[in-house]
């Protein structure tokens, strides 16, 4: 059966990949010249190709063998996106106060990590399923706390005790994108490997 490998695919190939997150939107254009507007996926989906990323004969092998052991786009896995893999702005070490990831009410104990992009009522708020084990730091209104544990399969936190009603919970981490190659094929030419053609190696993000 389909499974999701908590493995990291190979970071020195992921550091070079292009691509970045996708939305599905659909227009209508009205009789008037106006237009009807619609988003059909509530959240954004990432693709990459990590082609670019390959750098060296040792480098490819490591990723076919990667691609093997995967079954193609059977099973899922982690990947590093180089852009966007952080809860801190580019250059700064998480902090447990980077991101708001819920309120206390005395009672629930267990909150999800999430990212928001924007701020305000047009704000984007990401699900962070695939924290970086060992990243994460939590505050509990801005005095960081270790009276927790944190799933690095669900990003799902869970402190002892539940926080006071009214207290803002925030959290700092690493993550990685679930992903799975969008192909059953990867075409490997050496000759034109060694002349500089770089192989297509498709990947997309996926719901684990």
């Amino acid at each position: 059966m389909p499974a999701f490998h908590e493995v990291t695919f190979p970071l020195d190939v992921a550091l070079g990949a292009t691509g970045g997150p996708e939305r599905r939107t659909d227009i209508v254009l009205l009789g008037s010249g106006r237009e009807e507007r619609n988003a059909r996926w509530a959240h954004s989906r990432r693709r990459w190709d990590a082609g670019y990323g390959v750098r060296s004969l040792a480098a490819l092998q490591a990723v076919v063998a990667f691609f093997e052991e995967r079954r193609g786009r059977l099973h899922g896995f982690r990947f590093r996106d180089r852009l966007d893999h952080a809860s801190a702005p580019a250059g700064a070490a998480p902090s447990p106060t980077d991101q708001p990831i819920g309120t206390g009410d005395g009672e629930r104990r267990v909150f999800a990590l999430v990212k928001s992009y924007g701020t305000g009522e047009s704000a984007y708020v990401r699900p962070v399923v695939k924290p970086v084990a060992g990243s994460v730091r939590v505050a509990v209104a801005g005095v960081e706390t270790t009276a927790f544990a944190c799933d690095a399969t669900t990003g799902l936190v869970t402190f002892d005790t539940a926080p006071p009603p009214g207290t803002a919970i925030t959290a700092g981490f690493l993550f990685d994108v679930p992903v799975r190659f969008d192909t059953d094929r990867l075409d490997v030419n050496l000759t034109s490997f060694a002349a500089g053609d770089i192989p297509s190696i498709p990947l997309v993000e996926i719901r684990p």
